[in-house]
């Protein structure tokens, strides 16, 4: 056995603490004489239990040390061979736990990106779902419109400019069996901010208009139709601009379009 493994198998602190054989003291006390490197070992852990016991036992002198050795009277018991340890299982162990923690932050990290995925996939789906709505309202707007424009039973009346804006234009969708009337106002420019377009159905003879509605929300109706109330017995139909909530007579000067029945 060389002299490190030796060291290290513990056997020089147990013929320090006197639990060794005969035999085996013998043999510890010739390899001490004959090594120096195992002389000066013992001499140490000796050096060291000493400073150990004057820690709590501070009034016993170095002498006292061996009579309390011979009055220990403990049985010898027999020296087990330790193995002399290596660092290979320390570095195996070092190893294993790396590459646990490389695992756990690729899993990690996996996870991560998946959680992002989702989060994504879910948000693009969204999107989409908001889109879809919006084209089907699109959609159903589109069919509305071609069904009052193509409704055979509709009178239709076209509005003409007049002085304040000779480039607008106007059409009305009026069904006389089902009373309901649509305003097509495609060619009117869009309102200023605080005002409104004021539909109103005229009588002629004496001029008498009945307002049948406010085409509101202008800037977001994309087709420009806009559903009014019934029309009666109108002969004309014209169209004003006025404060928002409307007004209670027709602001002449503001007077956009108007057509005939």
């Amino acid at each position: 056995m060389e002299t490190k493994e030796y060291i290290e198998s513990g056997i020089l602190e147990l013929y320090v603490y006197g639990l060794l054989s005969e035999t085996e003291n013998e043999e510890v006390t010739a390899m001490a004489k004959s090594n120096p490197e195992i002389n000066a070992e013992i001499i140490a852990i000796e050096k060291a239990i000493i400073a150990i016991s004057s820690s709590f036992s501070p009034f016993h002198s170095v002498a006292n040390f061996e009579k309390i050795k011979e009055k220990l009277e403990l049985k010898h018991a027999e020296v087990i061979q330790l193995e002399p340890t290596t660092n290979r299982s320390q570095y195996i162990g070092w190893a294993a736990a790396i590459l646990l923690l490389v695992g756990i932050g690729y899993q990690y990290n996996q996870l991560n990106q998946t959680s992002t995925q989702v989060t994504n996939t879910e948000i693009e789906k969204a999107k989409l779902e908001k889109e879809f709505n919006v084209l089907k309202l699109k959609n159903t707007a589109n069919e509305t419109s071609l069904a009052v424009v193509r409704d055979t039973k509709n009178t239709v009346v076209t509005l003409g400019g007049q002085s304040v804006a000779p480039e607008s234009f106007a059409k009305v969708y009026w069904n006389q069996d089902t009373k309901v009337v649509y305003i097509d106002a495609a060619g009117l420019p869009e309102p200023p901010e605080g005002m409104v377009y004021q539909v109103w159905a005229l009588k002629l003879s004496p001029l008498t208009p009945t307002s049948i509605g406010l085409l509101e929300d202008f800037d977001v109706n994309e087709q420009k139709l806009f559903a009014v109330n019934n029309a009666n017995e109108a002969e004309a139909f014209g169209i004003t601009l006025e404060p928002k909530g409307g007004s209670l007579t027709p602001t002449m000067e503001q007077l956009y379009t108007l057509g005939k029945v």
